[in-house]
């Protein structure tokens, strides 16, 4: 069964030729990992790199029930761009399927991130300037457990945080990456 493969151009024009290879080796990942459902290429012509042979890029994200990963790449060819990121993801999806196979990522000991995880403070002393937003992402959020956004974060290559929606309080949590090198756990609270 093959899943579907949404193939985009940012400041470029996809060929059909282009489209149809990315197409035609995106759709061999579902070979790889089953739950696979809807992969998504987005092509783009960066003119501000600061080399030549970081312009063009490719990120292929790939959704599925409980499953996010992303490989990004860039090189002086699209092409290039895609079979490296490609390369990347597969890796990615052997990584992922590794980590499912072989436990959860369980800690040994029962307690969670949260318990471990000693309190932070979150006040900021310093005025900031005026604030602007420069861009929004809707994505979709799967329940899951600390362990499971834990892997996620790896994945995904996110460096500072991961929100997610834990499955076992039934709300939204940041999972993030304190400066020591371990994680914390944000469980927001409605006052």
């Amino acid at each position: 069964m093959t899943h579907e493969v949404k193939v985009f151009g940012r400041n470029m024009d996809v060929s059909d030729k282009i489209h149809d290879y990315i197409s035609g080796k995106a759709e061999k990942l579902d070979r790889y990992l089953k739950e696979i459902e809807e992969t998504r290429v987005e092509l783009s012509h960066a003119k501000n790199a600061r080399s030549a042979s970081d312009r063009q890029v490719a990120q292929i994200t790939v959704r599925g029930r409980r499953l996010l990963l992303r490989a990004e790449e860039r090189s002086d060819d699209i092409l290039s761009a895609f079979d490296a990121a490609l390369d990347k993801m597969q890796r990615q999806i052997e990584r992922y399927k590794g980590k499912r196979q072989y436990g959860r990522g369980e800690r040994g000991d029962g307690r969670s991130a949260a318990d471990i995880a000693p309190n932070i403070d979150l006040s900021d002393d310093e005025e900031d300037a005026e604030m602007v937003i420069a861009r929004r992402k809707r994505f979709s959020i799967y329940p899951m457990v600390e362990e499971e956004a834990l892997e996620q974060m790896k994945l995904l290559g996110h460096d500072n945080f991961f929100i997610f929606y834990n499955g076992e309080t039934n709300a939204v949590n940041v999972l993030y990456r304190r400066r020591d090198g371990s994680y914390g756990l944000i469980e927001p609270e409605i006052a």
